[in-house]
């Protein structure tokens, strides 16, 4: 049993050595191998670091060749700047000497001029001294021969010069006037008549009265109605004349007012139209008939706002613009006719480098007032310059519309193109008419006025009564007085005669010189 023991304990013992053995024996065999995966992995680091040791220096060389060249090349750049510097000093200094002679030729120049010009002034001097000496003596010589002393000759001397002066004073001036009127006239020609070219209208002369048309003669009686009830009720609701005559198939709408001319032609077409006619149908359509005018009125004034290029217009003043084209002056449509001035206005104003815009508003305006002419008391421009004032127009505009007739005195260069547009529309051939009478009347007038002046031998209307040729007395009116004639004529013609477009007076004054050859 102890012999067993202690084999076993031997066993054990040697187990336990030979498992220490084996165990260092791998233990050794791991150290090993550690160390040579180490010597492995140093000897790869170490390669590695050699490796980026030498990308980074070839990496430092080509950045210090790389700086080097930078250098070089900025070093040359900026030598080349100095060296141009250089050069530009060197020109400018040359520059500065070249000037610095020429200015010590000049100064010595300017010296011998100053010499020069000190001993011509001291022989004038001498002269003048010998010169004063001489008139003394011969003053004293001449007032003893003509008894007169220098204070009474030299007034005398004096009177005379003046009296020559002033003759060729007004010859001059009035050969100035002339050469500057005819300068003046034919380029304010050459302008008016491009505007005018520019601006050719075909619109002609309107009718007061409106005709229309019927299907028959059988609705004559049914506009007339019983008794002449519906006639009379279309009348009074309009507030103008129905003329029912001979005139075949037609009825002829008379009225001053246009606008209510309008609207009762408009209502007689729907009557027509639609069959029924009677009093109670003639209001409903006449009120339908108003407010169809009412939109063209607006479309009007619209319409004109487009053509011309005008805008900011109170909606106020774009309807009674809109109603001048139910208005006219001489049968001429005045809508139409402002457009004509505005389009004129503009062109003339281009020319004259004056305020275009202006000028274009200020010729739409200017006969705003006609549309309500017939309502408020007093002339139409002043009328149309209230109103546009009214309503925030500008007050250079409010100045044209006022003194397109000359009732206000001219502020401006448009107010005064809006004056000559005004008169260019108005006198174009076929614009405007007046009727016979009127017309004959006219001409008397004019011809009267021209005779009631003094020193006024014989007077003319001619051109349809455009011009006024006036022959005078040679002996009582003399050339200067001629002229303020004309002026005194042409105003009084102003003042007392309303007429289309423009006037023209002419003086004539004939001188006859006649000898006898014996």
């Amino acid at each position: 049993m102890g012999t067993t023991i202690i084999v076993s304990f031997l066993a054990l013992i040697v187990g336990l050595l030979l498992g220490f053995i084996v165990h260092k024996l791998t233990a050794q065999k791991n150290i090993s191998s550690a160390e040579a995966e180490a010597k492995k992995i140093l000897s790869s680091a170490e390669k590695e670091i050699e490796t980026k040791r030498r990308e980074l220096a070839m990496e430092a060389k080509d950045k210090l060749y790389k700086d080097k060249q930078e250098f070089e090349e900025q070093t040359r750049s900026r030598r080349q700047e100095l060296q141009n510097m250089e050069k530009r000093l060197l020109q400018k200094e040359e520059t500065l000497e070249r000037r610095i002679d020429s200015l010590d030729r000049r100064d010595q120049e300017l010296q011998g001029r100053e010499d020069k010009l000190e001993k011509m002034q001291r022989d004038i001097q001498q002269k003048q001294d010998n010169l004063d000496s001489i008139i003394e003596e011969q003053k004293t010589r001449l007032e003893k021969i003509s008894g007169m002393t220098s204070e009474n000759a030299k007034k005398l001397l004096i009177e005379t010069m003046t009296n020559e002066a002033r003759q060729d004073g007004a010859r001059l001036i009035k050969h100035i006037e002339e050469d500057a009127k005819e300068n003046a006239e034919r380029k304010a020609k050459r302008i008016i008549t491009m505007a005018i070219q520019r601006n050719a209208s075909d619109h002609t002369i309107e009718n007061t009265v409106s005709v229309v048309q019927l299907p028959n003669e059988e609705m004559k009686g049914r506009i007339i109605g019983r008794e002449g009830r519906n006639i009379r009720a279309l009348e009074q609701a309009t507030g103008v004349d129905l003329i029912v005559d001979d005139t075949p198939e037609a009825v002829i709408i008379s009225g001053f007012d246009s606008v209510r001319r309008e609207v009762a032609r408009v209502a007689l077409e729907k009557l027509l139209t639609d069959g029924r006619i009677h009093p109670a149908r003639i209001e409903d359509v006449v009120v339908k008939a108003k407010n169809e005018v009412d939109l063209l009125i607006k479309e009007s004034g619209e319409q004109a706002m487009m053509e011309t290029g005008v805008t900011g217009i109170h909606p106020e003043i774009i309807r009674t613009l809109g109603r001048l084209r139910f208005r006219t002056s001489y049968g001429q449509n005045v809508l139409q006719h402002s457009i004509e001035v505005a389009h004129l206005c503009a062109a003339m104003a281009a020319e004259l480098r004056a305020d275009i815009n202006l000028a274009n508003r200020a010729g739409l305006l200017h006969d705003l007032g006609k549309a309500v002419d017939h309502e408020i008391e007093g002339g139409h421009a002043q009328i149309g310059a209230d109103l546009a004032n009214k309503f925030n127009e500008p007050s250079s505009v409010v100045h044209c519309i006022s003194a397109h007739h000359g009732e206000v005195e001219f502020q401006s260069l448009e107010a005064v193109l809006v004056q000559a547009a005004d008169a260019i529309s108005a006198s174009r051939p076929g614009a405007r008419r007046e009727n016979i009478e009127t017309y004959i009347k006219r001409l008397k007038k004019l011809e009267d006025i021209s005779m009631s002046f003094t020193g006024v031998s014989k007077a003319y209307a001619i051109q349809a009564g455009r011009e006024l040729r006036i022959i005078v007395k040679e002996d009582d009116i003399k050339d200067e007085d001629a002229i303020l004639l004309a002026k005194d004529i042409a105003k009084k013609v102003e003042e007392e005669l309303e007429y289309p477009g423009q006037i023209k007076v002419t003086v004539i004054r004939e001188t006859r010189a006649i000898e006898y050859a014996k």
